[in-house]
């Protein structure tokens, strides 16, 4: 029988002036662990008159992990932090009760022709710990865990796994791992990881079983200790998982929660514009008009 329970393909999403790659939700599998969303961004080429440009807009319940490949984003909170994400650091930013950010093209690169890519990931929050205060966290790309073994570079992005820990401090089980390949590679890693499972081919090529998986594609696992891959040289990939929460998850715009008062809470606070603010932002994403629910 194959471990492979699911393929997800990344579908085109828009998020204002920008066009990402959405993986996570999917109708069949609304998370994997605790990761309840996953987008792609990029690789986009923006000329000198294109910047990326994400107003404020609030957050609830969950953690967001940006993690670029190419290019820089300021990102500033109603924590009052300004930071600039240059590739392979980490910004986790942990909502709580409640957060607001924007997400922007530094001013120092808005009039110059640039590249954006990487990804941007939603962990939910263990129930007791959705109304927790808001944090923000921002990891050096040397912080970060990474090694070599058998012609393999590894990074240990987020949570523990193969005896190492990461530096981003995270709120449930998990890990979000980088394996680059420079040749073929056979991987049995199964050992290493626990609860749900899924991998991200970035670049190159995945064959298990028999089939060959090329990129843009989640490949959900049946049984995490049975992840057995073969990698094709100039392959990255992403295998991201974690122990899954008990309770079902109800997600509504930028909003996660056990509970749908929360929500329903949250909406009415960002409607009357009660949220902290973030400092020297003036304009705002308005909340959808459409009002549904996704459940887990």
């Amino acid at each position: 029988m194959s471990n492979i329970s699911l393929i997800i393909d990344e579908r085109p999403a828009n998020i204002g002036n920008f066009m990402v790659g959405r993986l996570l939700p999917f109708r069949e599998k609304r998370m994997v662990g605790p990761f309840s969303f996953i987008d792609h961004m990029g690789p986009a080429a923006m000329s000198d008159h294109e910047n990326l440009d994400v107003p404020p807009h609030p957050h609830i319940g969950l953690s967001t992990l940006t993690f670029l490949f190419e290019g820089e984003i300021t990102h500033k909170d109603s924590l009052g932090n300004n930071v600039v994400i240059k590739p392979g650091q980490v910004n986790w930013m942990t909502s709580g009760s409640g957060i607001v950010h924007s997400e922007r093209t530094p001013d120092y690169l808005r009039t110059t022709d640039k590249m954006l890519h990487g990804l941007q990931i939603w962990v939910a929050l263990p129930k007791h710990l959705e109304q927790m205060e808001p944090e923000f966290f921002h990891v050096e790309e040397q912080e970060i865990p990474h090694w070599e073994e058998n012609g393999l570079k590894f990074k240990l992005i987020a949570g523990e796994a193969f005896g190492k820990k990461s530096p981003v401090p995270v709120y449930s089980p998990l890990y979000f791992i980088e394996i680059k390949s420079s040749s073929r590679q056979k991987l049995n890693i199964g050992d290493d990881l626990f609860g749900e499972s899924a991998l991200y081919i970035l670049d190159g090529a995945v064959e298990s079983e028999g089939n060959i998986f090329e990129p843009k594609h989640i490949l959900i696992a049946n049984n995490a200790k049975l992840c057995e891959f073969e990698m094709h040289e100039n392959t990255t990939v992403y295998i991201f998982g974690g122990e899954p929460f008990p309770e079902e998850r109800f997600i509504y715009w930028n909003f996660v929660a056990t509970d749908k008062t929360l929500i329903e809470d949250a909406k009415t606070k960002w409607l009357n514009q009660s949220f902290k603010p973030v400092p020297g932002e003036t304009d705002f994403v308005p909340l959808p008009e459409q009002s549904h629910f996704t459940k887990k």
